[in-house]
């Protein structure tokens, strides 16, 4: 039995935890992986423990993130997988570049961020990366997914807008009633003609999603919105890839039943 359609509204990735979303168009999805790119560096706020050679999950409080630095947020950033450069904008201007694989290009950027953040730091910060790592929340490679109409429902709660983007998911869905998303636990999601994942896990909300993107201002009691309307402080959940395949924005979504 089939349940509710709906399309993917919006993919993104964010190459450097904690830094700017970046949208995609569309992308290709491996069984057992993350989104490509997606977390693929982080910045170590004081020693951290992390060994490349055998990376392994650390919990997101080793590292520059929203939930505690916010001013994150007011930066723009832009990563060019390619030649893994990174660029950091203020404003209108261009305040870092670098090359994430070189010393000296991650030297820059470690600069920028031990002045920007100077009085957040445990220690020196500094740019962590492992081949086939990511630095994502959970332990487990997973893709996260939010439901626009759940977004909206926690946007007439609060009585003032909320962009999606606070959510940092890697797939916006549009068409599914708010809180489908639940319905889903255990079961698998089909994606245009050949993806398909599993969804493991609803997804806890801490105080990131109380920062607004853009300007980096902590505006919005999210998780406590979401305790006190709906019983849970939960928005979005985690899913595995469990079927190969290309997705893009605009493909069918649909769940089926086992």
């Amino acid at each position: 039995m089939t349940t509710a359609k709906a399309n993917i509204h919006a993919i993104y990735r964010y190459p450097v935890k904690g830094l700017s979303p970046e949208p995609l168009g569309a992308t290709t999805l491996a069984i057992g992986k993350t989104v490509p790119a997606d977390r693929l560096y982080a910045i170590e706020n004081g020693p951290s423990g992390f060994d490349p050679s055998t990376p392994t999950y650390l919990p997101k409080q080793r590292f520059l993130m929203l939930m505690r630095n916010e001013r994150l947020a007011s930066l723009d950033t832009h990563f060019d997988e390619t030649g893994h450069l990174l660029a950091i904008r203020q404003g209108a201007r261009e305040v870092a570049k670098g090359d994430l694989r070189t010393a000296a290009g991650r030297g820059t950027i470690e600069t920028f961020f031990a002045a920007f953040c100077a009085d957040e730091l445990h220690g020196p910060p500094k740019i962590l990366h492992a081949r086939d790592h990511s630095f994502s929340d959970v332990a487990r490679k997973v893709v996260s997914i939010v439901n626009l109409a759940s977004v909206a429902a926690v946007e007439a709660a609060i009585g003032s807008p909320v962009d999606p983007l606070r959510f940092r998911a890697n797939i916006y869905i549009d068409g599914w009633p708010a809180w489908h998303e639940f319905e889903l636990l255990n079961r698998e999601v089909n994606i245009g003609a050949n993806a398909r994942l599993k969804i493991v896990k609803r997804i806890v909300r801490c105080a990131a999603t109380c920062v607004e993107p853009g300007t980096g201002i902590r505006d919005l009691a999210i998780p406590m919105t979401l305790l006190q309307s709906f019983g849970h402080g939960d928005c979005g959940v985690y899913a595995d890839v469990v079927g190969a395949g290309p997705i893009a924005v605009g493909d069918i979504v649909s769940a089926i039943d086992s």
